[in-house]
């Protein structure tokens, strides 16, 4: 199915696009004719795993007009990156994600690709914004533009979005879980840096958290409590998120082994195969816990200068 214009050099793109997605278990809802931030062409692309057209199940990819992904070197990216994304599209809430620090967020109006920065920075810039995603239709939310140096771009095999998404995702997370991004009902953007701190070169991976088993327990019960329980109607999760696992420095065998220790307390309850897991009534029962935890991660995200200049207490 096709919506809007599309220019004849989008149509490469497209079949390639439309033969990888089929590969991947995905199907192909829609393509639109777009422009990034500079007016250049993109092409949008809207998948799904059946033609269930439910906003929740869908994944939007947006590209260059003319990307070229069959090569040797930014094929096998992609190609996981579809596999991944069927898998994720079996969440409830597919867009959905969680702060170690205790935050349940939704990522949406990403504008890719990124883009030079206008302001005479040598960086490049995505655009989007980070909802709070409680069960509540809380309005608070966070504007984002994150940005990465020219030289943390080298690290990049290309500055499209199934390159990039996970590791900018996982620095707005970062970002949250340090107290360093504020969420609020209005507001300009906020800056989210990747720089090479958050990437080993010797180890050619990206870091960001280290962790343990129980921190990995923890994690992963937060995630089920909030995005199974609390917005997925009880419905069972994909383990092995491979962007979860970039987030805690760990591999998806490790996230396994945590979910399999979530069910072996009762918190969890895994499907036969192993792959998902839902929030069982035992975990729900720690509501209150899971509460307080969010109400921690919030008060971190508001700054205490922001308060004393709003009593007046400034030396400014």
């Amino acid at each position: 199915m096709t919506e809007g214009s599309t220019h004849s050099m989008a149509l490469p793109l497209i079949g390639a696009m439309e033969s990888a997605a089929k590969a991947a278990g995905l199907i192909v809802l829609s393509t639109q004719a777009g422009s990034d931030f500079h007016g250049e062409p993109t092409t949008s692309f809207t998948f799904g795993l059946n033609t269930d057209t439910s906003v929740e199940r869908r994944l939007r990819l947006e590209l260059s007009h003319t990307f070229n992904f069959h090569q040797p070197s930014l094929l096998p990216e992609m190609t996981s990156y579809l596999r991944e994304a069927a898998l994720r599209l079996r969440n409830p809430r597919p867009d959905c994600y969680v702060t170690q620090a205790g935050l349940p967020i939704r990522f949406d109006s990403f504008a890719w690709p990124f883009h030079r920065s206008t302001s005479g920075a040598d960086t490049y810039l995505v655009h989007g914004t980070a909802h709070l995603e409680d069960g509540t239709a809380s309005p608070l939310h966070a504007k984002i533009a994150a940005s990465m140096t020219v030289t943390f771009a080298d690290i990049v095999p290309a500055p499209e979005q199934p390159y990039a998404e996970a590791f900018i995702y996982n620095a707005v997370r970062k970002t949250l879980d340090q107290g360093q991004m504020e969420m609020i009902k209005s507001g300009n953007r906020q800056p989210v840096m990747v720089t090479t701190r958050y990437y080993s070169r010797w180890r050619k991976k990206f870091v960001f958290t280290d962790t343990d088993d129980e921190s990995r327990m923890d994690f992963l019960a937060l995630k089920l409590y909030w995005l199974s329980g609390v917005l997925g109607g009880g419905q069972p999760l994909w383990i092995a998120d491979s962007t979860d696992a970039q987030y805690l420095n760990t591999g998806v065998a490790q996230l396994s082994e945590a979910a399999a220790g979530l069910a072996r307390e009762g918190l969890a309850q895994l499907t036969s195969d192993a792959q998902f897991a839902a929030a069982s009534p035992r975990l729900m029962e720690r509501a209150d816990h899971y509460h307080a935890i969010l109400a921690e991660a919030l008060a971190l995200t508001k700054p205490a200068f922001n308060e004393e200049m709003r009593q007046g207490h400034t030396n400014m």
